[in-house]
């Protein structure tokens, strides 16, 4: 048996069942196939996993995004890590295009828990040697993990869809739909040379926002807003009703993650909001499809950064 064949690395894509597409789509810009991998229920709801081929000494990445519904996900992930685990696989990667818990990164009332860390801690524990996410809520979550995360960023991905949308700097402004958003919505507006503005609000509870004012040239304008995720859509129909008060030509959304619950889409097909674009890290189903939302892939994405990191290349010059 030659040298060459005892050090040579194998390469092994697994997925859950939270967003089979995606999945599929990275073992294609990989040209890879998936593991034969059976994840079943139990008649009581338990998670049955099953790999059905060996992954002994294998680098392992398992694709699973924590989305809804998120503990079902969630607990599915960590059971496919400790199966992988205790198959003898040499490394294993968690790629997880949207962290479910994210927002839950900090205590902002007493006797509140910090579930982003709690979630990092049953990841470590489960087996994961390494993270793949995309658009932490916070890059300081990171900072929750005891091995490597890298965080891929969707900065490339948006600002290239309003580019091919026709926005123009002349015409058009970035705005941030919250004070701490400040930050990603200044680096798509710099990277693509449009003015910024800002919308600020507070948030009396979870997912109830009010808006106190919008700061910024956005008269007359084409206002973009952008932002890491949207939940139940109403901060920004409602940053988008004020916008269009202040003048605003049009009002369009761009974000990463489309969690939509509730009655997100239904608030955004009545909203003056004319496009709302979201990537694939969650799955939208065929049946809430609307007019007014369009989907743009992270696959290649994904899949350089996989090839990336299974071949020790760098990963943060996929942004640069």
């Amino acid at each position: 048996m030659s040298v060459e064949y005892l050090y040579r690395k194998k390469l092994t894509l697994l997925s859950g069942t939270a967003h089979p597409a995606l999945s599929e789509e990275i073992a294609k810009h990989l040209t890879l196939g998936l593991s034969k991998t059976i994840v079943e229920r139990f008649s009581d709801g338990e998670v049955r996993v099953k790999i059905d081929e060996s992954i002994r000494g294998h680098d392992v990445f398992v694709i699973q995004p924590t989305c809804h519904p998120v503990n079902e996900n969630l607990v599915e992930l960590l059971v496919i890590i400790d199966a992988v685990r205790r198959a003898s696989a040499h490394r294993i990667v968690a790629v997880i295009p949207y962290y479910g818990y994210a927002r839950q990164d900090k205590k902002v009332q007493p006797r509140e828990p910090i579930s982003a860390r709690l979630v990092a801690n049953l990841i470590e524990t489960a087996g994961a040697d390494r993270v793949i996410a995309m658009d932490l809520h916070s890059g300081a979550a990171q900072g929750f993990f005891n091995i490597p995360v890298d965080h891929l960023s969707s900065l490339k991905i948006l600002s290239h869809a309003i580019q091919e949308h026709g926005y123009l700097a002349e015409d058009s402004v970035i705005v941030s739909p919250d004070v701490g958003g400040v930050a990603r919505a200044s680096e798509v507006a710099a990277r693509l040379g449009f003015p910024l503005a800002i919308i600020a609000k507070r948030r009396p509870e979870p997912n109830k926002a009010e808006i106190v004012e919008a700061i910024g040239d956005i008269e007359g304008r084409n206002c973009i807003l952008y932002d890491d995720m949207v939940d139940t859509a109403g901060s920004v129909t409602a940053g988008a009703s004020i916008l269009t008060d202040r003048g605003a030509k049009s009002v369009s959304v761009y974000a990463t993650h489309g969690v939509l619950s509730g009655k997100a889409l239904e608030r955004i097909a009545k909203s003056p909001i004319e496009r709302f674009v979201i990537t694939d890290t969650i799955p939208l189903a065929e049946s809430r499809k609307q007019k007014k939302v369009d989907v743009v892939g992270t696959a290649p994405t994904f899949a350089d950064a996989i090839r990336r990191c299974f071949t020790d290349e760098s990963i943060s010059s996929l942004f640069t």
